[in-house]
């Protein structure tokens, strides 16, 4: 019995002969060799601390409770931390129809075979492309980081340009994302990133660094509004009119549901929108329920030509109906595979479904009243916590649900804030000393419409407490 191989009851890839007969299909002698290409100073040594196959379901399931049960979650917790997924309140309808069998279960089939799950996803882009005021949204994929980077390159494509500008205010992790996308150096498709400068004061692009750095070989002018800091980006506008006058593209990330009362991108000029989705009814799925969308203006042919990600469109069949199908495939890697602008996939299908039940709740005005809680409330916070000794609000006045607490008065590092602010119960702003060091010992907090006026007056009452 001991020399029997290891067969899992429900992994079957775990039995020798079929794991030999994928070795023979790629003429591999053993696993180890798939993985040649991975240098050695990258590859794990040892053996990672996990059980033994757990063979019976009701002691994974035990063994799977016992960990999530070591999680603290925003349901037990009061959570004041954003800085790119966001806490908002998500409709109990949103939960029922994406849980809809039709639409958890299937994967991704064809326009003949996957029918609701196609409309779904066309009412998706055309809400989606009313609220950004652009004509074309493609399917979402991953999460604002990602996106912003393919927005780069399809610039660089659009316009045969190589260099592109964006907010030194810009999330460190979306950049991250960015340049794995745009700065491999081997790649022909290498696109170079520069950050321009921010106003001290208010945290919006220096448009005297702006225009310093603008030149012919620009792709592109990225901005975000609101900011990854929280402030609105008053020069939004002009940071457009400026790209465009210096023959490059504009492109704003945005934070959809501030739409209801912010100026959409389209209405601005913008040639190329991204953000992420996951305000639009997603719960925070520690590090899931992102989901990052590209929009454009279509009346140049090369934006959908360029655009990598799937789109959507409306048919008139022979029988003179209508029905729902994908829009020039061959562009995608799916149609031309290597050869593809970029590599293609359907990760956060099911966020588009859950994004269109949402904003179909919400509708016009529900966008609106939502928008103006967000401002109220977050302005309510930062006023309470300004009143703080030694607590002061930087960057701009105006803000939508983020906001700048510099804690340097305090003579606290934001690190034992936060540890403290735990033992009463409270997750407390993305400290931001690291990545901004320039705002000292400052967080990033945030506060929506899911805050009431006791969470806000409660956690006053814990920062006073923690900072005495």
């Amino acid at each position: 019995m001991a020399e029997r191989p290891f067969i899992h009851p429900y992994i079957p890839n775990s039995v020798p002969a079929t794991k030999q007969a994928m070795l023979d299909e790629l003429g591999l002698k053993s696993v180890e060799e798939i993985y040649a290409e991975i240098p050695e100073r990258l590859r794990f040594k040892g053996r990672l601390e996990i059980p033994a196959p757990i063979l019976a379901e009701r002691d994974l399931e035990r063994h799977m409770v016992g960990l999530l049960g070591k999680n603290t979650s925003c349901e037990e917790f009061l959570n004041f931390c954003g800085a790119g997924c966001w806490q908002h309140y998500v409709p109990a309808i949103v939960d029922e129809v994406i849980n809809r069998a039709e639409f958890v279960s299937a994967y991704c089939g064809g326009e003949y075979s996957d029918l609701g799950k196609y409309q779904a996803r066309f009412e998706f882009n055309s809400q989606l492309g009313e609220l950004l005021d652009l004509d074309a949204v493609a399917n979402p994929i991953y999460d604002w980081g990602d996106v912003a980077g393919r927005s780069f390159r399809m610039a660089s494509r659009i316009t045969g340009r190589k260099r592109v500008l964006y907010p030194r205010t810009m999330s460190p992790m979306r950049l991250a994302e960015a340049k794995t996308l745009c700065q491999p150096e081997v790649m022909p498709t290498h696109v170079r990133l520069e950050a321009v400068d921010y106003d001290p004061a208010t945290g919006c692009m220096d448009l005297v660094d702006l225009d310093r750095k603008l030149g012919d070989d620009v792709a592109a002018v990225y901005l975000e509004n609101p900011g990854y800091l929280g402030f609105i980006e008053a020069g939004a506008a002009e940071i457009v009119r400026r790209a465009h006058a210096r023959g490059a593209l504009a492109i704003v990330g945005v934070d959809p549901i501030a739409l209801g009362v912010l100026v959409p991108p389209g209405s601005i000029g913008a040639d190329i929108a991204c953000g992420d989705i996951q305000a639009l009814g997603m719960h925070m799925h520690a590090g899931g329920g992102c989901s990052g969308f590209i929009a454009f203006r279509d009346d140049d042919p090369v934006y959908a030509q360029e655009c990598p990600l799937e789109l959507y469109t409306l048919l008139e069949t022979e029988a003179g109906e209508y029905a729902v199908a994908e829009a020039i495939a061959e562009r995608t890697s799916y149609g031309a595979r290597d050869q593809g602008k970029d590599w293609v996939g359907t990760a956060s299908g099911l966020w588009t479904i859950a994004a269109a039940v949402y904003m179909t709740v919400m509708g016009p005005q529900g966008f609106k009243e939502l928008g103006e809680t967000c401002i109220a409330r977050a302005h309510f916070a930062a006023k309470r916590l300004a009143e703080l000794d030694g607590v002061r609000i930087r960057l701009s006045p105006a803000f939508f649900k983020e906001f700048v607490v510099d804690f340097a008065g305090t003579g606290t590092p934001v690190a034992e804030i936060n540890t403290k602010l735990l033992e009463k119960g409270v997750f407390g702003g993305k400290d931001l000393s690291a990545e901004f060091p320039e705002l000292g010992q400052s967080a990033l907090y945030c506060v929506t419409e899911y805050h009431s006026q006791a969470d806000i007056d409660y956690l006053a009452f814990a920062l006073k407490e923690v900072l005495a």
